[in-house]
This record gives C-alpha cells, structure tokens and sequence, in this order.
C-alpha cells in the first residue's frame, strides 16, 4: 500500500509541476488550464472578449451571451510529457437575456508502468481529471451582464479518486457600440468533497482576474489587457516584495500580474493574434538563451456556420502547447447540407 501511496503522490508532483510557479499549491490545478485557440494565442487568460464563441464562457460566465445561440465549441491540446487536454461546450438561448450552456473538460495524463514494492511490474494503469462546467448568465441591461458557473470536479489517479465542487462568478460590461469590454470574474471557488486516501483536504486554486478590450473604430486591431491573480499581490520569484526592494521590483511585481494580446482583425472571416504573459517569461525562460517563452500567437477563420481557432503558446524551450477550437453552429451545418 504505501508503494501504491508513493506512486500517487508522484502523480501530484507531476501535476503540480505542470504548471507555472503560482501553481502546485492546490488540487485540480487542471482547471486553469486554457483550451480556446483564441484566448491561447492572446496569453492564456482573458475575461472581457464578448463574441459568439462559448469558449469566452469558461474564463467568465459572464461573456455567455446569446451571441453563442445553438453553439457547440470542441478544443484540444498538446500539451508537455505525452499530456492532452481537451473540452467540449454547448449553448442555448432561452430569451429574456438568460443564456445556459454545458460541457466537460478533460486532462489525460496518459499510460503509466505500475510496479510493487519490491519493482516488479504488475501492469499499466492511467491518470485522468475530469470538471463539467454548467453555466448561466442574465442580461441585467444593454450593458451588464452577469453569470455563474458550477464544475463538479472528478480526479483518477490510479485506483483513487478525488471528487470537488468548483464555482465562478462574473460580470461584464461592452459599450453600446460594442467597441470596448471589460470583465470581473471570481474563479474556481469551492473545495475539495473527497480526498484521495484520507489525506487533508486542500484548496482549489482560487482566483481573482479582471480585463479590458478595446476595438479600435477605424482600424482592425483590438487590444485586450488582463489581470490575473488580483487575490495575491506578491509573484515574484523570491516571494520578498516589501523587505528592501527597489522600484523596478515593484513594476516587476506588477507587470506579472498582466497579459497583454493583441488581434488584427482585416475582415470578419479572419483574424491574427498574439500576445504576451510576462510572469510565464520570467518564470521559465533560460537566462543564458534566446526564447520566445511567455509569447504566443494565432489565428482563426471564421464562416456561417463554423470558426477554426489555432493557437500556440511558448513555455519554455522544452516546447510549446498547441490549442485547436472548432466553434460550429449545427443547426446552420444541417441547413447547409440540405440545401
């Protein structure tokens, strides 16, 4: 038993290393992942956005809007060691302003050798995490927007299972003519309901982000700037703000908390993007190479009744993630084969 205990507690560390260093200190850190090829490519984050993808969704309930009517969103990623990830998410308008969607995401950490104690290979075993998402939002006005989400949470490692209740909570806002955004989100509130082995249960890892875009009126570009982490002012490295730092370790405190991303926008069919996750460069850049870490870049074609979204975003020099989104609108993929 304690070599099966072992074995789990690896799993954790692995987990938990997957992710930048404002990680590993929590359960299911699977849910901060990002799956849209658009919000990949504009940093990794990004809770102001309004348009008809439901991606925009899972980063602030707020942004479901009935834009999204009648939209099934499908995502994968390749992500580092062999791991993929993926999600997939419905919508429904239900008029009134209120707007409901459904889906489930997944981390698959793959196929793993199982062994005893004493190393004598018993078999194969798999590694897996599982979150639904329901989500609901209301128009308050031609303005506001308010939604909530709930993510019941099922982790798998080997023959023990974890279970959890995650929430988010949001509000947006877009200008009457749609120009500028701007969002609030409070994510993934909740605990951990039952742990693996009867260890103590640990926390989800909450957050506090808040955004803003803008849509320039005569030329195509627009510009998104999101803040992550509002709930922990102190990212840096050392984790010493405020004993004897200078002034540039304070904008450099700041500047972590920041995702920058920008969208070239010529036609309505098409857009490129990219942007730029300041903390991911810091973070896990080599110091004596060049690298592109804390980048990123896409793009997307758009139609009546599908959207392809690409988005790849450099880690580190060990690789990069690649997202793929499909946005498809069935119901005008039905009409068209009839026609």
């Amino acid at each position: 038993m304690m070599g099966r205990r072992t074995l789990i507690m690896l799993l954790l560390v692995t987990e938990a290393n997957c992710f930048a260093q404002t990680g590993g200190d929590h359960v299911y850190e699977f849910l901060s992942l990002t799956h849209s090829g658009l919000v990949t490519s504009l940093g990794g984050t990004n809770v102001s956005i309004s348009g008809n993808n439901p991606d925009l969704a899972y980063h602030n309930p707020a942004l479901l809007s009935p834009l999204m009517d009648k939209s099934l969103v499908l995502n994968y990623s390749n992500y580092f060691a062999g791991i993929n990830y993926g999600q997939a998410i419905y919508s429904k308008s239900f008029g009134g302003g209120n707007s409901f969607a459904a889906g489930i995401t997944y981390l698959n950490y793959g196929s793993f050798t199982a062994a005893d104690e004493t190393g004598v290979i018993t078999g194969d075993f798999g590694a897996a995490e599982y979150a639904f998402s329901f989500i609901a939002s209301h128009e308050i006005d031609s303005s506001f927007t308010v939604g909530a989400a709930i993510k019941p949470v099922l982790s798998t490692l080997e023959k023990y299972t974890s279970f959890g209740l995650a929430f988010d909570a949001g509000i947006s806002w877009h200008s009457s003519n749609r120009l500028l955004s701007a969002g609030f989100v409070l994510k993934n509130v909740g605990l951990q309901v039952t742990t693996y082995w009867g260890e103590p249960a640990r926390s989800l890892p909450f957050e506090i982000q808040s955004g803003a875009s803008i849509r320039l009126a005569h030329a195509p570009f627009r510009f998104s700037l999101t803040a992550r982490h509002l709930e922990k002012f102190n990212l840096s490295d050392s984790g010493s703000y405020g004993s004897g730092k200078t002034g540039s370790s304070f904008f450099d405190n700041i500047a972590r908390h920041m995702i920058a991303g920008v969208e070239l926008i010529p036609h309505k069919n098409f857009y490129f993007s990219a942007g730029y996750n300041y903390q991911r460069r810091k973070e896990l850049r080599v110091e004596s190479v060049s690298s592109a870490a804390g980048f990123s870049w896409g793009f997307g074609i758009n139609t009546s009744f599908m959207n392809i979204e690409f988005g790849r975003a450099t880690y580190h020099l060990a690789g990069s993630v690649t997202s793929i989104s499909l946005v498809i609108r069935p119901d005008k993929v039905i009409r068209k084969l009839r026609s």
